[in-house]
């Protein structure tokens, strides 16, 4: 049952409820599109002149793809402005959970404007598979001078607020109650907690990282200039913390971090309440 005021539980062309991604992936071709179509921030449709009926382009030329696999409960959504683009402008991959939650693998909005910044490759220009593979420090320098956060190739467009009401409703209409995430960053932590997740994992961490970055505090005394990504002054910021973790600046990986957001609830956590910059 839909608990957003004004939702309904989401049904197919015939009236049968829908629960999970698995049940909208059973449907024809056309309707799950259509029914995933409506996940994408109409903002996005009318900035890049592509219907969201046909999701087609003024050029006549499909812009938008959905990866919805008959029998699996999973969804991927693309939208590239030419077909042989190498990154997308909205990335998103979501999937069922076992304990009839929604996962939020990944959403990526990138604004294909802005310049590209190669941190995906490393040096000889092999995917790094988010740097786990190894990291190219001459692109994550001009990436973090032009004002980006760890793993970013592009400036976002700034279309997060305009995606998550519409996901929540989506996930609502399933009759769904938790959608789950793993942030990649800190920064991504940060800026899940504005939106009202909580976590599942991590909060203890978040805790330290932040008691750590005060000043005179360990991670404060290793922004010592070290490297590009350890500058004195970096504990302020959002951006500045995000670039020292990536770094390695904890001496421990960034990992089991996970939350979660209960819908129609936002928990008011915030683990950086100094912070200068979101």
């Amino acid at each position: 049952m839909a608990r957003l005021p004004g939702n309904r539980q989401l049904t197919d062309s015939e009236g049968t409820p829908l629960f999970t991604l698995r049940d909208i992936n059973s449907l024809q071709k056309g309707e799950k599109e259509r029914l995933y179509g409506k996940i994408i921030p109409g903002r996005l449709f009318t900035m890049f002149n592509i219907s969201p009926e046909t999701f087609r382009g003024s050029d006549g030329e499909r812009k938008v793809h959905f990866i919805a696999p008959t029998g699996l409960g999973l969804c991927r959504i693309e939208v590239r402005l030419e077909p042989h683009e190498r990154d997308t402008v909205f990335f998103l991959e979501i999937a069922d959970t076992q304990y009839h939650q929604m996962e939020l693998a990944f959403c990526i909005i990138n604004d294909p404007a802005s310049p590209r910044f190669n941190v995906d490759v490393d040096e000889s220009g092999r995917d790094n598979c988010f740097t786990s593979l190894g990291r190219n420090i001459p692109e994550e320098i001009r990436s973090m001078e032009a004002g980006l956060y760890p793993n970013q190739t592009h400036h976002g467009l700034r279309m997060f607020s305009d995606f998550l009401p519409l996901f929540e409703r989506f996930v609502d209409s399933l009759g769904m109650e938790i959608i789950v995430a793993e942030p990649l960053t800190y920064d991504n932590a940060i800026r899940y907690e504005k939106y009202g997740f909580d976590y599942c994992t991590g909060k203890r961490l978040m805790l330290e990282i932040n008691e750590g970055f005060r000043k005179g505090n360990i991670y404060q005394r290793r922004l010592d200039g070290s490297s590009p990504f350890r500058c004195p002054g970096f504990e302020a910021t959002v951006r500045g913390r995000s670039w020292a973790i990536h770094d390695g600046i904890l001496e421990k990986p960034w990992d089991d971090i996970r939350i979660y957001l209960q819908i129609g609830h936002k928990a008011g956590i915030d683990t950086f309440p100094e912070k200068r910059e979101a």
